[in-house]
C-alpha cells in the first residue's frame, strides 16, 4: 500500500500468479473489456510465443471517493514459465493481495502445486507472510475436459483459508467474481491492520462499488474454510 499525502492518492497492488498459460493475462483482458472507461486505464501486455506474458501485464483501475481520496488499483500478472523466476519475485514485491490462477485440468495438478509453492517462497523472499497476505484462488478453464469436479473444489475450499472461485476466463465467467472477492478480503485486511474506514473515510461498499464501476454483479463464490491450503 502506497499513500501520497499531498495528492490524497492511495495505490494498492494485486498480482495474478500461477503456472504458464493458466489464464492470468486472459483475466486482465476480460476485466479491461468489462470495466467502464471511466474506471480503468490502459492495458499493457507483452506477448511471447512460449508464454503469454514475458514480463508483466498492468491494468490500472481508479476512482475517487466521496471524501476526495483517489484510489488506484494496479493489477499485474507474472510470467508462469520456470525461467522467469527472478521476474516473478520482482513483480510480487510490495503486493497487497494475490490471486492464484490455477488450471482446473487434472493433468495440471503438479504444475499448479509447484507454482503455488513458488508463490509462497517468493512472498517470503519479499518479506511478506503467505499466511496473512490476502489471497484468492481461481480454478480456471472449467470448460475443458477432465477437470476437477465442483464437489472437489468445494472440498478444497473447506480445507483452506483462501477464497476459491471457479472460472472460464476466456468467456469472462468468474473473472469479476474473483476480483470482487479478493477486494473484499483485501479491504477487511486493511481495516484490521490500518483502520482504513476511520483514517481514510472509505467504507467497504464505496471501496468495492468504486473500483468495480459499470461491471456485472458477482455470483457463485465458493468460500474457504479456516485451515491453510493451496490447489491440490
Amino acid at each position: 500500500m502506497q499513500f501520497n499525502t499531498s495528492q490524497r492518492e492511495l495505490t494498492l497492488k494485486i498480482v495474478y500468479y500461477g503456472p504458464a498459460l493458466s489464464g492470468k493475462t486472459t483475466n486482465l483482458q476480460a476485466l479491461h473489456a468489462l470495466l467502464d472507461d471511466s474506471a480503468r486505464g490502459s492495458l499493457t501486455t507483452l506477448d511471447t510465443k512460449g508464454d503469454r506474458t514475458l514480463f508483466f501485464d498492468l491494468l490500472p483501475v481508479h476512482f475517487k471517493t466521496k471524501s476526495g481520496l483517489r484510489i488506484k488499483l494496479k493489477l499485474f500478472t507474472v510470467p508462469g514459465q520456470v525461467i522467469h523466476e527472478a521476474t516473478r519475485r520482482i513483480v510480487l514485491a510490495g503486493t497487497d493481495a494475490v490471486i492464484f490462477v490455477a488450471d482446473s485440468q487434472r493433468k495440471a495438478t503438479k504444475a499448479n502445486n509447484e507454482s503455488f509453492a513458488n508463490m509462497q517462497r517468493n512472498l517470503k523472499a519479499n518479506g511478506l507472510d503467505p499466511q496473512t497476505v490476502p489471497t484468492a484462488i481461481q480454478f480456471n478453464k472449467r470448460d475443458l475436459p477432465d477437470v476437477r469436479s465442483d464437489e472437489e473444489i468445494r472440498e478444497m475450499a473447506q480445507k483452506g483459508r483462501e477464497l476459491i472461485v471457479p472460472a472460464v476466463a476466456i468467456r469472462g465467467d468468474g473473472v469479476v467474481e474473483t476480483l470482487r472477492g479478493t477486494l473484499e478480503v483485501l479491504y477487511r485486511h486493511l481495516e484490521a491492520e490500518h483502520e482504513f474506514s476511520r483514517k481514510l473515510g472509505v467504507q467497504e461498499r464505496e471501496f468495492l462499488s468504486g473500483i468495480l464501476a459499470a461491471v456485472r454483479p458477482p455470483s457463485g463464490l465458493i468460500r474457504a474454510g479456516e485451515e491453510n491450503g493451496g490447489p491440490r
